[in-house]
């Protein structure tokens, strides 16, 4: 889940002082190794799942990122307006209605068709966005893959997994259009901290309804601090690392492939293996996905082309814009999950 790149590429941020070796990965290495931390990250949350619940975790999770985050970018609090504020409380709802619904679905289904569900979300608003005939093809691939991953009716499913999971994917969908417009608004990662924050106060009392004194056992808090470090804290450091050295639309395009990652951490972690037939539907909806990114990003520049001249300065606004809710789409999250 990490749409937090978006924050990314608003506003410059000053570099990171961590390990030279992170670096040494290179930039496509970086996006993949965030994406296996956030899958594995999932697969953690659904072994703490029986010690306190699919929203025990959420909270846990969200409460833990929320705070290393504020602790790091130290966010400012005054000097913004109502708009500024309520922007960043959207967000948060949004962050906080994907983690929970995602959560709430990987108790009931596997994670690589969970997540394949749920990306149908940021595809549907790509294809929706772009509005060329291509996109119906994607469109067909996705439809196709779910259809296939459902096995015609979804019997080898949990429907009210399923439900969840296409539920998260709609909440991505608007926590990405909430992740470009917060990053308009606050410097660096600020939007993210203060969004994370406002996230894990509204699921606080879910949490402790649903889960009660279990959030208070020592090893479900370290447990839950491992999942928010692996989730949402790790994720979010490799692909500041990663955009700065690597294109919008190839990040997008290497996040896409989220749903395998995540179909091999079910299966190492949590013993969920694919049939044949489930393997061949997660292909289909990467494929989807992937195309829908590629046909977005030939747009942008085919309008750049063709709009060259005077209004350079209004393009470039433009092309940043889109670049960012690109990617912003493509994960989480972080995200999703790397929210």
């Amino acid at each position: 889940m990490t749409a937090t790149s978006s924050t990314a590429t608003q506003t410059p941020v000053a570099p990171v002082q961590g390990p030279r070796r992170l670096g040494s990965l290179g930039p496509v290495g970086l996006v993949l190794a965030g994406g296996v931390s956030v899958q594995f990250g999932g697969a953690l949350a659904v072994t703490l799942m029986p010690r306190a619940g699919a929203p025990g975790v959420v909270t846990l999770r969200l409460l833990a990122a929320a705070l290393v985050l504020l602790l790091v970018c130290r966010p400012r609090l005054r000097g913004h307006s109502r708009t500024d504020w309520g922007t960043v409380v959207a967000f948060g709802i949004a962050m906080g209605a994907m983690n929970g619904l995602f959560y709430e679905a990987v108790a009931r289904i596997p994670l690589g068709p969970a997540v394949t569900l749920e990306v149908l979300g940021p595809l549907a608003l790509s294809v929706l966005a772009s509005r060329r005939a291509i996109n119906a093809v994607w469109a067909g691939l996705a439809l196709l893959g779910v259809f296939l991953l459902g096995g015609g009716g979804f019997d080898t499913l949990d429907p009210i997994g399923v439900a969840f999971a296409l539920g998260a994917g709609a909440m991505w969908a608007i926590y990405i259009l909430f992740s470009a417009r917060t990053g308009r608004r606050f410097p660096q990662a600020d939007g993210l901290a203060l969004a994370m924050a406002v996230a894990a106060v509204l699921f606080l009392p879910i949490g402790v309804a649903s889960a009660g004194t279990r959030l208070l056992n020592p090893t479900t808090i370290a447990l839950g601090a491992a999942v928010a470090l692996l989730s949402s804290v790790l994720p979010y450091t490799l692909e500041l690392l990663a955009l700065r050295r690597l294109p919008a639309s190839t990040f997008a395009i290497l996040m896409s492939l989220e749903p395998a990652i995540a179909a091999t951490a079910g299966f190492l972690i949590l013993g969920q293996s694919l049939s044949l037939r489930e393997a061949g539907a997660i292909a289909l909806v990467i494929a989807a996905s992937i195309g829908a990114v590629r046909t977005q990003v030939g747009r942008s520049k085919s309008q750049a082309a063709s709009d060259a001249g005077g209004r350079a300065g209004s393009q470039a606004e433009s092309r940043a814009g889109s670049r960012a809710e690109s990617h912003a789409g493509s994960q989480v999250a972080s995200s999703p999950h790397g929210a």
